[in-house]
């Protein structure tokens, strides 16, 4: 497409967290992130930039300054390449997508459910999710016992239930162990993997070897090093656009996964309802068979642009947000 009649816009928004969200060492009380519009004769687009703290390399400012340097190019009717910073790359990817009307609009809006809260809550939760039960369980925040255990329980009450585990390169190899030595064997093949258990790669590949639960790789796939190949053990990856880079890259990262026989699990970064919806999307697209990981949505106090189907948080639109640059 040149550059006739094109106009961009960028808008920023500030979201309250839920209380008691935490990352990996600090507490997320707002959710910040940017929105891009693309426009173009009759048609738009609309795209999320929001660098995760602590887990996206680059800053708020950096991606703000990437997208207005990438827009002000785009506006001068050249075709810029992708942003080297993912966050930026994804959002505008996307904007892009949907402006060329190649991001289809079906959505999978299943979502695994992150098991939090009450338990009796919970299991109400687990049993009246329809169709294939997976939910996901976050390991390593306490003791690695306690973990086992719980997971331990889960399993053993719902049959039927799959598990998704998140251990984010937590443990040692021995505390992984420890947390092995109380899931009953005869479940194990009911975790359907556990990411990352171990703080390298080696250890997790042992850990899968010598328990016979499957392990999934989430840090790793963003690491320069990172191939995408079929191993002992080695079940799934999981793809989280935000932190991994523009929708080609996932594009290329779920056939590569595809064609070694893994799994590929398109997962969110704490993305506002926009990018969410956008996310369910490229599910239903790019891995229509697998539950997406998208249960984020309620951590925050409202949603932005889109809404997501059955959520009763208020919607912000685009006069509600904050216009930082238009042309």
């Amino acid at each position: 497409m040149n550059g006739v009649n094109r106009s961009a816009a960028l808008y920023r928004y500030s979201l309250p967290m839920e209380a008691g969200v935490v990352l990996r060492n600090q507490r997320l009380k707002t959710r910040d992130g940017w929105v891009v519009q693309l426009r173009q004769g009759e048609r738009e687009g609309w795209g999320e930039i929001a660098p995760l703290p602590e887990f996206s390399r680059e800053t708020l400012a950096q991606a703000e300054q990437a997208a207005l340097d990438w827009l002000q190019a785009w506006l001068a009717g050249n075709e810029p390449d992708d942003s080297a910073l993912p966050s930026v790359a994804f959002g505008i990817s996307c904007a892009q997508a949907e402006l060329e009307q190649r991001l289809p609009t079906q959505a999978d809006f299943r979502k695994a459910p992150l098991c939090t809260g009450d338990p009796d809550e919970l299991f109400e939760t687990l049993n009246a999710l329809p169709g294939e039960k997976v939910a996901k369980v976050k390991v390593g925040l306490y003791e690695a016992v306690r973990d086992g255990m719980i997971v331990n329980v889960l399993l053993e009450a719902l049959p039927d239930l799959r598990l998704r585990l998140d251990a984010n390169r937590s443990w040692t190899r021995a505390k992984a162990d420890g947390f092995a030595k109380y899931v009953n064997p005869a479940w194990r093949d009911r975790i359907a993997f556990l990411e990352e258990p171990c703080k390298t790669r080696d250890e997790s590949r042992d850990f899968a070897r010598a328990t016979g639960i499957a392990i999934a790789w989430d840090e790793s796939v963003r690491e320069a090093d990172f191939v995408v190949q079929a191993e002992p053990g080695v079940a799934a990856i999981v793809i989280k656009p935000t932190l991994v880079g523009s929708l080609a890259r996932c594009q290329a990262l779920v056939a590569q996964a595809h064609a070694a026989g893994l799994t590929a699990v398109i997962s969110s970064s704490i993305e506002s309802s926009l990018g969410l919806t956008q996310l369910a999307r490229i599910a239903r697209w790019l891995t229509p068979d697998t539950v997406p990981g998208l249960d984020t949505l309620g951590l925050m106090q409202a949603q932005v642009l889109r809404p997501w189907p059955g959520s009763a948080l208020p919607l912000l639109d685009a006069s509600a947000l904050e216009c930082l640059w238009r042309r």
